[in-house]
Parts: C-alpha cells; sequence; structure tokens
C-alpha cells in the first residue's frame, strides 16, 4: 500500500460523532468502539493496526508490534481501568503508538524517542488525537505557524524544549513523555506516562539487558516474514542490526524470508566505512546487498525542483529534503526487491556513546576517574585547560542557560570544533544560532520562543549527560518520524530499531560514564552483540566521515539551490533574506558555520512550496454510512 499512514483517534460520545463525519472524507480505514461509534479514523496498509477486545474495552496499537490480537485481547480484559493501561502493556516489544478505548474515555500515547508522536485539536467541539498534525490542520483549515517556521531555521527537527510544539496554528502537540486522555464529551487533558530510567548500572550489569532489548527490537521489525532491507554502512551500528536480522530470519522464519543491505559508496577514498562493509558481507553469505552505481545514487540536494511540485510528505519541515532524491532510489531498489521495511542504525551513537556534558557530572559524582579520563582526552584531543575548566565550573540551571542562548542566537555562528582548537561544552546543549540569511524579526522570534520556554521547562534528566542523551535521542526520533512518512508514502516504513522503548530503556539504565571509554569504540554494544557480529568487526575504532560529500554534492548542485529561492516563501513571511542565501551559496568557500543551516532552511522553504493550499480528500475516502 502506497500513500499517506496516519490515523486519528475519538471519544466515544454523541461528540466524537460530529467530528467523524469531518474527518471521515480523508480517511480509508475505520475501527469502531464497541458502541458501534467510530473509534480510529485514518488511513493504514494491512497489519499497521492490531485490536484487542475484551467485552466493552479495546486496545490496540498502530505501527510495529508483533502482538496477535488473541494475546492483545487478553491484555484487555486484565484492564480495570483507563489508568491501567501501561500495566496491561508492559513487555510489549517494538516501535508503535498505544491507544485504548474504556467506559467511554480514549487513551493514546507514542513513544519516548518521539518517533510516534502524537497531537489533538478541537474538530466540530470535541478533541481529536492524530499521529499527524497536517490531517487535524486540513480539517479545521489551520495554517503554518510562523514563530515555528522561524525556529525551524535553526536546526529541523526542532531542538528540546521547542520540539514540544507543533507547526500548525490550532493543532498541540502532546509534551514529551506524556500520554493524552480524551473523556465521553470530548474533554482533553494530559498526564506523563513515562519517566527515564536512573542511569545506575554498571556497564557488564545492564549488557544483558540491551543485548536481549536490541535482541526483540531487531525481532519486532522481522516477524511476519517476508523481505526486510537494511543499511550497511560499515560501522558498529547498521552493521549490528544487519547481523541481528539475519540471524532472527534464518532461525524462525519460514523458507523465502531473506535478508537485503544497502551500502552506498562515499566520494572520500579515505573513508574506510567501505572496506568494512565488504568484510561484514562475506559474513552475511545468504543475504543480497547491494551497492548501487553512481547513475543509481543521487548526490545529496539533487533534483530539489521535484520536491517543489509535488505535496511534500512529512507534516512538518524537515532536513530530510536533503536527500530526497537518494530516498526515492532507496525506495525503488528495495521495494523492487520485495522489502516491506527498511532499517538504519540511527539512535546508536545516542545512546552508546557519551557526550562531553557528562564530564560536568561526572567531576562531582566520581571527581578521581573524572580527571583521569579528562586527562586521556585532553591528551589526544588537545583540548585548552582554561576553556574546558570554565565549562565545568559552570552551575547554570536549564532554565538559565535557555536565557543566556536565547541572547546568543544572532551572534556569529562559533567555528566547527574539527577546525580549531577548543575544549568542548559541557552545557545543557548546543547554543544553536540563527543562519547568517534570517532576519532580525526571524531571530526575535525564536528568541520570545526560548525565554519563554526558559520559565517553565525543565531538563529531561537531572543529570546534563542523561539529558544531554535524551535530547539527542528525541532528535534521531523525529527525524526518523519524517523518513518514515517520506519512504511509507512509497511502500516501505522505515525503522531504527534502536529508538525502540525497549531498547531505551535498557540503555539509559547503565551509567552515563560507563557508555564509552577511552581507547574503546562503543563497548556496550560490542559486548552485547559479541558472538553474533564477528569478533574482527567489533574490533575496529574508527568511524566514517562524509564532509566530501557534502561538498561535492554542494558544489555540483549549487546552482539549482540558488534557483530554488527565487519566489522565496520564507522571504516573503519576513523570516529570511533571500539575497543572503544567494550569497552565502554563491560565495567561492561557503564557510561549513553557515551551511550547517542550510538543510533545515530548504527543508522550510520546500515544505512551504510544496503546501497544497487547499488541501482536499482523497477519492478513495470512505462513503457516508459505511461503518
Amino acid at each position: 500500500m502506497s500513500g499517506d499512514v496516519w490515523f486519528t483517534m475519538l471519544p466515544d460520545g454523541e461528540s466524537g460523532v460530529a467530528a467523524a463525519r469531518l474527518l471521515r472524507p480523508w480517511a480509508t480505514e475505520t475501527i469502531p468502539h464497541h458502541s458501534g461509534r467510530p473509534w480510529l479514523l485514518g488511513s493504514w496498509p494491512g497489519g499497521h493496526v492490531t485490536v484487542g477486545a475484551a467485552g466493552a474495552r479495546r486496545v490496540a496499537v498502530a505501527g510495529r508490534c508483533p502482538v496477535t490480537v488473541e494475546a492483545l485481547s487478553e491484555r484487555a480484559g486484565r484492564l480495570r481501568d483507563i489508568g491501567d493501561v501501561e500495566r496491561i502493556a508492559h513487555g510489549l516489544t517494538g516501535s508503535f503508538h498505544l491507544l485504548a478505548s474504556v467506559d467511554g474515555a480514549v487513551r493514546a500515547r507514542g513513544s519516548v524517542s518521539g518517533v510516534r508522536r502524537l497531537f489533538h485539536a478541537r474538530v466540530a467541539g470535541v478533541s481529536v488525537a492524530t499521529d499527524r498534525g497536517d490531517k487535524l490542520a486540513a480539517v479545521i483549515g489551520a495554517e503554518p505557524d510562523e514563530l515555528l517556521l522561524a525556529a525551524h531555521l535553526l536546526t529541523s527537527p526542532l531542538p528540546y524544549p521547542l520540539d514540544d510544539r507543533c507547526v500548525w496554528q490550532g493543532v498541540h502537540a502532546v509534551p514529551s513523555f506524556g500520554c493524552l486522555l480524551i473523556d465521553a464529551d470530548g474533554q482533553a487533558r494530559t498526564q506523563p506516562w513515562w519517566t527515564p530510567p536512573e542511569p545506575q548500572r554498571a556497564w557488564r550489569e545492564g549488557m544483558p539487558a540491551v543485548r536481549s532489548a536490541l535482541t526483540a527490537a531487531v525481532d519486532a521489525c522481522t516477524t511476519g516474514g517476508g523481505t526486510v532491507s537494511a543499511d550497511l554502512s560499515g560501522g558498529l551500528d547498521s552493521t549490528s542490526l544487519c547481523f541481528l536480522a539475519a540471524r532472527e530470519q534464518k532461525q524462525t522464519r519460514p523458507t523465502g524470508a531473506k535478508l537485503v543491505t544497502l551500502r552506498w559508496q562515499s566520494l572520500d577514498p579515505e573513508n574506510d566505512d567501505a572496506a568494512w562493509a565488504v568484510r561484514a558481507t562475506s559474513g552475511l553469505p545468504d543475504s543480497e546487498h547491494v551497492t548501487p552505481s553512481p547513475d543509481q545514487w543521487p548526490l545529496w540536494y539533487s533534483d530539489l525542483t521535484a520536491l517543489t511540485g509535488h505535496a511534500v510528505p512529512t507534516d512538518e519541515p524537515g532536513a530530510w529534503v536533503r536527500d530526497g532524491a537518494r530516498m526515492a532510489s532507496l525506495c525503488r531498489l528495495m521495494t523492487g526487491r520485495g522489502s516491506r521495511l527498511h532499517l538504519m542504525g540511527g539512535g546508536g551513537d545516542e545512546l552508546f556513546s557519551t557526550f562531553p556534558s557528562h564530564l560536568h557530572d561526572y567531576v562531582r559524582s566520581h571527581p578521581l576517574a573524572a580527571w583521569s579520563r579528562i586527562r586521556t582526552q585532553r591528551a589526544s584531543q588537545h583540548w585548552p585547560l582554561g576553556q574546558l575548566l570554565r565549562q565545568l565550573v559552570d552551575r547554570r540551571t536549564f532554565g538559565q542557560w535557555l536565557t543566556a542562548w536565547a541572547e546568543t542566537l544572532a551572534a556569529p555562528l562559533p567555528p566547527s570544533p574539527a577546525l580549531v582548537r577548543g575544549a568542548p561544552s559541557t552545557a545543557w546543549g548546543m547554543d544553536l544560532r540563527m543562519p547568517p540569511w534570517a532576519t532580525r524579526d526571524a531571530a526575535e522570534a525564536v528568541r520570545g520562543l526560548l525565554r519563554e520556554a526558559a520559565a517553565t521547562a525543565e531538563p529531561l534528566a537531572p543529570e546534563r549527560g542523561q539529558h544531554t542523551a535524551l535530547a539527542c535521542v528525541r532528535t534521531g526520533g523525529r527525524g526518523l518520524r519524517l523518513l518514515d512518512q517520506v519512504t511509507s508514502r512509497q511502500g516501505l516504513g522505515y525503522a531504527a530499531p534502536y529508538l525502540d522503548d525497549q531498547v531505551l530503556e535498557a540503555a539509559l539504565a547503565i551509567r552515563v560514564a560507563e557508555r564509552s571509554t577511552p581507547g574503546r569504540y562503543k563497548p556496550v554494544l560490542a559486548e552485547a552483540v559479541r558472538g553474533i557480529v564477528p569478533d574482527d568487526i567489533l574490533r575496529r575504532t574508527t568511524k566514517g566521515e562524509y564532509s566530501t560529500d557534502f561538498h561535492v554534492s554542494l558544489r555540483r548542485n549549487r546552482s539549482a539551490l540558488v534557483d530554488l529561492f527565487d519566489g522565496s516563501r520564507l522571504a516573503r513571511a519576513g523570516l529570511i533574506d533571500d539575497a543572503a542565501i544567494r550569497a552565502s551559496l554563491l560565495g567561492v568557500h561557503p564557510t561549513p558555520e553557515a551551511m550547517r543551516c542550510l538543510s533545515s532552511t530548504l527543508g522550510s522553504e520546500i515544505w512551504l512550496k510544496a503546501r497544497p493550499s487547499p488541501a482536499r480528500p482523497p477519492s478513495t475516502a470512505i462513503p457516508e454510512g459505511a461503518s
């Protein structure tokens, strides 16, 4: 099945029936409450939604979860009330929305990483939930929020805490780690459903749980048999998934199930990813390995005008447009070989590496061990001691850091750490800057959003290292969500098993400082897949770098990029100076600092230009009166 995949959820009352009438023209699928009134309306492929029923109670999973109707119905039978949903759902694996209907009330939640998000809006006087903000926006006639579009110039997806907002006016995002409850009268409220684990386990103690959770996450991808595909870059993250998927299919799936791997060649001859990928393929003799030729694998920023000629398939702007032509090629190559789902290694860096911010916590909890680690890393990376000490003595709260960040938004972009020797930041996050082509009004709009957030926002975890890991996980999850919207429209789901809830729980319970150690590359992941991934691959200590590919892609597509900003919608909205962005693109040597913001700006420009107006329901909608 191709086309947008989405659902809406309605309460079990007469108020929900009126909202259903407005939603029905867009929907191709419907699932009723026990009462017969519409509960779920939307469009999804077979197997995407599984419903368990016990009397008048309903529980559903929408997404990737290997639970059967019978097993889910048994869980529904143990449901006491709407507040009991998480208890009966304990142990479910995969990546999914969890939905319930009990005694007229409904409850919904997404996933920790944001791969599965939730939104809500008032439709015909009743609150309606959805996994795609644009669907409710179309029904209520909402326009994009220009304040949020200004924030998307910083980076897409938005950084925490701005990522808890929706780009559509009148449509609200359910807060981080929150669930949505709607009563029979259509009134909505949110409450937390998840809190991060305390990172107290030693890595050797926590590693078996990581192995078990990761195995279950990959199994959730291969359940059902058939062909699945996966990136095989040569890096440890994607390579581990390939070996896990091949093992799961060989052990438990019927004859005919297979794995197809995809590896694309970097333009940099010094990038050793290719050599490691070739080594991995020799250990996967029963899998099909695809390495696209240059004419099958476009450069970044290719064929951008093709995106503006069609409705962009995502509900918010995203930097994925840089890879738009590649995503189209990936879908053709993999669906042509029968793949129904493509796996990628996103989330591995966030969970199994440490960020410099952990040093801020480490020097306070284990000062002797922290200074030993700092000496080792200073010796290899030449960190200036004075800069580092100033970072480590910083005692700002999260709110104070947000306020300070707001004041530096329009300051010159800091140089890349790869270009100058400097101590890494140990703050609560990156002090992102507005791009040099952003207008003063755009910068002031984002400054206002950050100041507003600083008054109420709390960090995702009390310590900076755990907070940073969670913030980066959410950024990766939201990015994957948009990629899945793009590829699912072409019949190929996109999955990142590292971002499944049970993997996050296991990995985040390990002490932050022990997720990575000097001299060993991702020791927790390496030990978790030992015996599945060959030992010689686990000994890799390098990581591929793709700046050459970026610069070649930019140089060859520069003219098309400049032309794309003719009649700029962002400039018309007063958010960018189109002459300034052309000047940046046409410079003899575009600075890496300025180009960091290019993909985000490009994503917003293309999203605005390709947005259909007005939206019309598809001809495949459910006719009035159908159940």
